[in-house]
């Protein structure tokens, strides 16, 4: 139970749970997880590079953390426990800003993700020490500086991040009117 992660039918509701190790395939079913941009105190962002052991997207520059909420947690108790886990992380005024994205993506080597997957804003309080079974690099960088990287490289960077800055300010890491 400790590993399940819980499928949504069409519509984006709980249809059960499956172990988070049989739905990241080439037919992964729609399920539920999170994505989280965190800041430090100067309001740099953290963006991370995931691990070449990850299935999907290995070495991929991404935003700071995601994960997947177990049946029944809160997001916000994931988002901390995915940051300690994978960043050695803690974290404060954890924030939803797009409660509703939802994505498909094919990585090449066929590997789906297909997530109901809000996304979250925290801030750092304390040092990053990530797990490297997670996460192989990560930087501070000024949202400006990671915008015009999206921008002029979308292809470096996880098509989830690519997809939330469309609708993410990184000057102020708030959601734009749509």
């Amino acid at each position: 139970m400790a590993d399940d992660v819980v499928l949504l039918d069409t519509a984006g509701r709980p249809a059960g749970t499956a172990p988070k190790a049989s739905v990241h395939h080439r037919a992964t079913p729609l399920h539920l997880a999170f994505s989280c941009h965190v800041t430090d105190a100067d309001g740099a962002v953290l963006v991370t590079r995931r691990s070449l052991s990850k299935a999907a997207w290995p070495g991929v520059w991404t935003n700071s953390f995601c994960g997947h909420p177990r049946p029944d947690e809160a997001f916000e108790h994931a988002v901390v426990r995915h940051a300690e886990h994978e960043l050695g992380l803690r974290l404060t005024a954890i924030a939803p800003v797009i409660p509703d994205f939802r994505y498909r993506a094919v990585d090449a080597g066929g590997v789906v993700e297909n997530e109901v997957c809000p996304v979250y804003t925290a801030v750092a309080d304390g040092p990053v020490r990530p797990d490297p079974g997670e996460v192989m690099e990560f930087a501070w960088v000024a949202p400006s500086d990671l915008a015009a990287a999206i921008a002029s490289a979308p292809w470096a960077f996880s098509p989830w991040l690519v997809l939330q800055a469309v609708h993410l300010d990184f000057l102020t890491m708030q959601r734009r009117p749509k």
